[in-house]
């Protein structure tokens, strides 16, 4: 029985590897807004928004990680199939309460912008989300140096950069959604600091864990529930950090780079592979932390897909890279706790814990990562 799963699995694998070749990406996750704000020696503000523009006119909430989730995924779908010219009439009927979001802010006074620009890329590959470029300018003049800025809550997180025109850009950190930036006085190229922009990335790495990270977190599960022991779960999760962490660094600072749609797919694999191995022992195998490395560098690819695509100044990437991974560590031990205090902390020396707990629990984490390989793979 051991040995027709191991082989199923196998199969199934190696099949997978070879759709892989295959265009196909899954790029229905929603990313924060890159949010650009210049001001020019004579007070003329501009504000370059990078955004996911059919979101924004499908009315897509910053509650979701996915697209696909959203009840206006359909409408949403539907967008993306038009070209720069019609998205833009759409975009038209929104764009007034989408502007009526923003606050920027010269000193104590409000800077009101007004659309100048919409640069919508051609249709493309639809299995890739189009950024949208549009630009704002001030219509009156920066009264001070000291700007701030904020996004509606409803138009979810975004990553912001300020500085003067034509000077290198101050990084004002990751805000959530609704959140206003600290005041940055571009003027004295005073960037936030240290810590607060830790804080800022910290809490991005974690609610890309809790409650976002779907995935990460069937895979903290999947090594969760092996056994109800501490000696094997911490072995397997020091593995996984030390791995991600590493790829998760290399992958920021480019010098490993590997397509989403190799990695997306194989994450969710490692959630099959984990799983079942848990239906076919308890133990610990010699070669189960091996497997979990190879596993944790694959996800920390993943973990370094969001920071690029944030768009960091080389500047920021050291306190970005520690920032987001304490971030993530925090939301593996959040989803470790609240597992054990649920199940190992009142059953775990139970005579009936494998068979009703944790072998249940495995096909359900095995049932769900095989569905997502299938979805990143040909259905995305």
């Amino acid at each position: 029985m051991q040995l027709r799963i191991i082989t199923m699995v196998g199969r199934l694998s190696a099949l997978l590897l070879l759709q892989m070749l295959a265009p196909t990406l899954h790029a229905h996750e929603i990313r924060p807004t890159i949010v650009t704000i210049t001001v020019s020696d004579r007070g003329a503000a501009e504000v370059r928004l990078a955004v996911n523009l059919e979101a924004i006119i499908a009315g897509i909430g910053p509650e979701h990680k996915d697209t696909n989730d959203a009840p206006e995924a359909v409408a949403y779908t539907a967008l993306r199939a038009l070209d720069p010219t019609q998205l833009q009439n759409s975009f038209d009927t929104v764009s007034a309460r989408w502007l009526s979001q923003m606050s920027l802010t010269s000193g104590d006074a409000p800077i009101p912008l007004r659309i100048t620009a919409i640069d919508i890329p051609p249709i493309g590959d639809p299995k890739r989300a189009r950024i949208t470029t549009v630009r704002f300018a001030g219509t009156e003049p920066a009264k001070s140096t000291r700007l701030r800025w904020s996004y509606g809550r409803d138009a979810g997180p975004n990553i912001v950069r300020m500085g003067r025109t034509g000077a290198p850009l101050i990084e004002a950190g990751w805000l959530a959604s609704g959140a206003t930036s600290p005041t940055i006085d571009i003027a004295a190229n005073n960037p936030t600091s240290f810590v607060s922009m830790l804080i800022d990335y910290a809490t991005l790495g974690f609610t890309h864990i809790v409650p976002k990270g779907l995935d990460h977190i069937l895979f903290v599960l999947g090594l969760f529930f092996l056994r109800p022991a501490w000696r094997p779960l911490l072995a397997q999760v020091t593995t996984f950090t030390v791995a991600h962490s590493f790829t998760l660094a290399l992958g920021l600072y480019g010098i490993v780079e590997v397509s989403p749609r190799i990695v997306e797919p194989l994450i969710a694999l490692s959630i099959v592979y984990v799983a079942i191995e848990n239906i076919l022992t308890d133990r610990l195998q010699p070669w189960r932390p091996f497997v979990v490395f190879a596993f944790g560098l694959l996800h920390g690819l993943g973990f370094a897909g969001i920071l690029q695509e944030v768009g960091l100044n080389s500047d920021s990437y050291v306190t970005a890279l520690i920032g987001f991974n304490v971030g993530v560590e925090f939301g593996q031990l959040t989803v470790i706790a609240v597992a054990w205090l649920l199940t190992s902390r009142l059953f775990g020396s139970k005579t009936w814990y494998r068979s009703r707990i944790s072998v249940p629990a495995s096909l359900i984490i095995a049932a769900v990562g095989l569905y997502w390989t299938i979805d990143r793979i040909w259905l995305s």
